[in-house]
């Protein structure tokens, strides 16, 4: 393949809400042992105030990856925040593709994770 024409297919590349979910999964599951506390934490569902503590723990400070023909994903701890996109992240100037309530919002959905707080879920 053409290297030029390549590049230039990556770069017009759009960023789908399954990219959004594999930036999710690589941002918090960076750490050695993550899944097997996901699947932990799973099992026992989450309370926000755990589920918030959780992502604290995975995100870490800071982190990304990036490489060539790869989805470019970088996140911070302070507001949840996760960059993706088929170029490279600029952390200054781009908007992440999640942040705060939505990072939470999107972990329960993709993982599963039942809020034992709440009881409406209960009755269902």
């Amino acid at each position: 393949m053409n290297l030029k024409r390549k590049e230039k297919v990556m770069e017009n590349k759009e960023v789908t809400r399954e990219d959004i979910e594999q930036a999710l999964r690589r941002a918090i599951c960076s750490i050695e042992g993550a899944q097997k506390r996901w699947d932990e934490r799973i099992a026992s569902g989450l309370t926000d105030e755990e589920l918030e503590q959780a992502l604290r723990y995975e995100l870490g400070i800071a982190g990304g990856q990036c490489g060539p023909d790869m989805l470019s994903v970088d996140y911070q701890r302070a507001g949840f925040k996760i960059w993706a996109s088929w170029e490279i992240t600029n952390t200054y100037s781009d908007a992440p593709v999640l942040e705060g309530r939505n990072t939470m919002a999107m972990t329960r959905q993709i993982y599963g994770i039942r809020d034992p707080a709440d009881q409406q879920m209960s009755f269902l």
